[in-house]
């Protein structure tokens, strides 16, 4: 059952719904975006993730661009050291 419930708030998650927890504070990205950002501040490129996560690097480009609005960084080496 809590294997269930774990892929169920990662897809609301996914799809821009709260869940009962919290974000971490200062971290406010998507499930979608905190996988991209992971990737990215591992050193993938974004045709990388695109790949890896089954979507357009179009798709990549926009949520990589949210996030580095949102985290309040300007490049992917920045990226890296804020996670």
């Amino acid at each position: 059952m809590p294997v269930w419930a774990a892929q169920a708030t990662t897809e609301l998650r996914a799809a821009g719904e709260s869940c009962d927890h919290p974000s971490p504070p200062g971290l406010t990205l998507t499930a979608q975006q905190q996988r991209i950002a992971q990737l990215v501040a591992g050193g993938a490129t974004n045709r990388e993730v695109a790949a890896q996560l089954f979507l357009s690097t179009r798709t990549v480009d926009h949520h990589l661009r949210n996030i580095f609005s949102r985290l309040g960084v300007r490049s992917r080496t920045e990226l890296a050291r804020t996670l």
